[in-house]
């Protein structure tokens, strides 16, 4: 650990994760996911699909999931097709895929049963450092580490006195979590998301509510006087509107919502450009969501 985090952790981190943690069991969202009876699948699911998708909307589709594939090895036995309609609007649907393949291996070498330890858990297709973490603190109270965009951000602000975290480095981040987590595993689990839900309700990137914020009193950032950040950042995400992603997610939706092929000129109907709709759907095909068949282009169904 380095001088400066040592210092910072001295300072705040005796008072952090007790705080947050009172505040947290007084002002939590009531999500569904986060009741005592799910299972450890449940929790995967709502990670996996809240990873680049706003919450709410997460949580309507993992109720229809948990209703129809309750187990790894129900989700497994479906098809590729069937997964990718289930998923539906969630976006980044090679995600869906992923999670198909991840129901598999569970269901194939893990007896059905969702790991606990991190180390297998990033051993399965599309989960990373957070999602391992998260599944293995929320779902059995493994103390580790949780970091997410919000944890980044309260940290950098209560303990570092930062602004903005800056780029994203794991090492740096997990032992800046680490730091402030309580001895004991439950109320580290608890901290995890606490922290978590702060970034989300109170602490936000754009109009940080202080005078609400339960760690005001120790927060290293308002103690500067909210000083600006001037370090390095995060290079912005590429618009939406009109780029190949937009297309591509116009073509899946066509796919989706048809049950036989759809012939190629249909597809082109969507886009304004030729060039585009040839690399999008070629995209899409490379990437396993889009199969082409003698009548067109459908789901892949194996």
């Amino acid at each position: 650990m380095s001088g400066a985090l040592g210092a910072a952790r001295a300072q705040v981190a005796p008072a952090l994760a007790p705080v947050a943690n009172d505040w947290y069991r007084a002002n939590a969202r009531d999500f569904p996911w986060r009741g005592p009876h799910v299972t450890p699948w449940g929790t995967l699911l709502i990670e996996f699909m809240a990873q680049q998708t706003q919450i709410e909307r997460a949580g309507a589709v993992w109720t229809r999931w948990l209703e129809r594939w309750p187990t790894p090895a129900a989700l497994a036995a479906a098809s590729p097709d069937e997964v990718l309609r289930a998923w539906g609007r969630l976006g980044y649907p090679r995600r869906a895929l992923a999670l198909h393949r991840t129901a598999t291996e569970i269901a194939e070498r893990h007896g059905g049963v969702v790991p606990a330890d991190v180390a297998t858990l990033l051993g399965l297709p599309g989960i990373g450092p957070y999602t391992a973490a998260a599944v293995a603190a929320f779902a059995y109270g493994v103390r580790t580490p949780v970091v997410d965009t919000n944890i980044r951000r309260v940290l950098a602000r209560a303990v570092l006195g930062q602004g903005e975290p800056g780029a994203p480095s794991a090492r740096r981040d997990l032992a800046l979590m680490e730091s402030v987590l309580p001895e004991d595993p439950e109320e580290a689990r608890v901290t995890n998301i606490a922290v978590m839900e702060i970034g989300a309700l109170v602490c936000t990137a754009r109009a940080p509510r202080c005078d609400a914020c339960p760690l005001a009193a120790d927060c290293a950032w308002r103690a500067a006087g909210y000083p600006a950040y001037d370090g390095p950042r995060r290079a912005r995400q590429a618009r939406f509107h009109g780029s190949d992603r937009q297309l591509r997610g116009r073509i899946m939706a066509q796919l989706r919502a048809a049950h036989r092929p759809v012939p190629e000129a249909e597809l082109a109907e969507l886009a304004e450009d030729a060039e585009q709709f040839r690399r999008a759907l070629a995209g899409l095909v490379r990437d396993g969501l889009a199969a082409r068949t003698p009548a067109g282009y459908a789901l892949p169904t194996g």
